[in-house]
């Protein structure tokens, strides 16, 4: 795994530096890149949701389109639409924004739900199907959506089907005093992404995911996974817990930050150190539970506590 971790790190460092004292969260973004997944950040204006996607997709080399989600944005206009050609007298296939290897849906429940479903097959099978042709995206494919969890109006809210789609959800929020003050100094002149150069190319983080997927994950370890999940549905404050593909989800993410951590292995700790970034936003909290304020973060942590960790004979796998 010293390829994975070595890529990371080189990774990591380059998008620091455009996003400022954010290391948490953009190791949580590589970790879904490896892991295959898909990332939906969910913040207030302004704390460089957009700007993480452009410096990962510079980052890596990748091909990288925006879009910019309003409620008349058709389907079309995402994964692009046959027209007229006068001088071939024939239609042609014109590609929309989704053939990208990184492609960013900004403020994506301002689209409509037609739309928003747009983006369900390339997310779930990396292909897009338009008048009755099946065309492959090119790998690796990642889509990054953002939304603003304050205003509401407008908007139309993801749903269950396709929050379940996104591997991981983060927020970055705001920073300190020290780094917003370090921002405004390295903004003065230029914006760093302008300068931000390639540290890995596309064919090492396909090289990547595929060493992810060779991560050994004890028997033991799969069975927590799944007795994590099953405690989610069983939970009383929780009207519907994590489905099959939260356990897949679980499962890769958990390879993916052992492979980056340079383990060959996973570990309980790896498991517990992505649950909440995995499966928060797949449980449903009843309305009674919510207006106890209740969070899906606090049921995360009970179900963590609650569950007895893997033994391998008398030691605590770890």
């Amino acid at each position: 795994m010293a390829e994975v971790t070595a890529a990371g790190k080189r990774i990591v460092a380059n998008i620091e530096k455009v996003v400022v004292g954010k290391r948490p969260e953009i190791l949580l973004a590589l970790v879904a890149y490896f892991a295959e997944g898909h990332i939906l950040l969910e913040d207030v204006p302004g704390v460089a949701k957009t700007m993480l996607a452009r410096a990962l997709a510079r980052s890596v080399g990748a091909t990288f389109k925006r879009v910019q989600c309003t409620p008349d944005l058709l389907p079309s206009d995402v994964t692009g639409a046959s027209i007229f050609n006068p001088k071939t007298t024939q239609f042609e296939f014109r590609q929309g924004p989704i053939f990208a290897q990184i492609v960013l849906a900004d403020e994506i429940n301002r689209a409509t739900p037609r739309t928003q479903s747009a983006l369900l097959e390339a997310m779930a099978e990396r292909s897009v199907s338009a008048d009755g042709t099946t065309y492959d995206l090119t790998p690796p494919f990642l889509l990054i959506a953002t939304q603003n969890p304050v205003d509401h109006e407008g908007t139309f809210p993801l749903p269950e089907a396709q929050l379940d789609r996104f591997l991981v959800r983060l927020n970055l929020g705001y920073p300190s005093a020290e780094e917003e003050a370090s921002m405004l100094g390295r903004l003065q002149l230029r914006h760093p992404i302008d300068d931000l150069q390639a540290v890995v190319t596309a064919e090492e983080v396909l090289q990547c995911q595929q060493a992810v997927r060779s991560v050994r994950v004890d028997d033991k370890l799969c069975r927590y996974i799944v007795e994590l999940i099953r405690r989610t549905r069983e939970h009383p404050d929780v009207l519907l817990g994590g489905s099959p593909r939260a356990s897949l989800a679980l499962h890769r993410a958990s390879q993916a930050v052992a492979a980056i951590r340079g383990q060959d292995f996973v570990t309980p700790d790896d498991v517990k150190r992505m649950a909440s970034a995995v499966l928060c936003h797949r449980i449903i909290l009843k309305p009674e539970s919510r207006l106890r304020k209740v969070t899906a973060r606090s049921v995360i942590e009970e179900v963590l506590d609650s569950a007895v960790v893997p033994m391998s004979g008398a030691r605590v796998m770890v």
